[in-house]
């Protein structure tokens, strides 16, 4: 029995149909079809929109929060320490600051925010259309990142 799976393409050997591979696959067409869908969905970056002070979740990871441009209020969104959310070190939070929108402060609890390429620490700025995404790299430090990240 082969099966070679691929992210772009599926495989079946001639020794296993797609109905014995999955009852509701009926061929690997459809298969292929499957896979790319999940993969597409893989691809999205959910959106947390958010218009008040906020404290990231673990639901958060994977998504970016949206500070919308009608909120023209500076805010303060914060990453909880790991010892309030154990967030899977490679976990990505970003943070969008929308046209219009007030300033962003992305800010850390106990653990350690690195700026990306100068190391430097301590909470962030982040303007009116700026993205900025925050990787977990150990249990207990992010490195951050961005356009429009002070």
């Amino acid at each position: 029995m082969a099966v070679n799976l691929k992210i772009s393409e599926l495989t079946v050997g001639s020794a296993l149909t797609g109905t014995e591979l999955l009852p509701a696959v009926q061929s690997a067409a459809s298969v292929r079809t499957t896979v790319q869908e999940v993969v597409n969905l893989a691809r999205l970056v959910p959106q947390n929109s958010k218009s008040a002070a906020y404290t990231t979740v673990l639901a958060d990871a994977g998504k970016h929060i949206l500070h919308p441009s009608a909120d023209t209020t500076a805010r303060v969104f914060t990453i909880d320490s790991n010892a309030n959310v154990a967030y899977t070190i490679g976990t990505e939070l970003t943070f969008v600051n929308q046209n219009g929108g007030g300033v962003v402060t992305i800010a850390i609890t106990s653990d350690t925010m690195r700026l990306a390429g100068a190391g430097t620490t301590g909470s962030r700025s982040l303007a009116a259309n700026g993205i900025a995404t925050a990787l977990k790299i150990t249990s207990t430090e992010w490195l951050i990142s961005g356009t429009g990240l002070t």
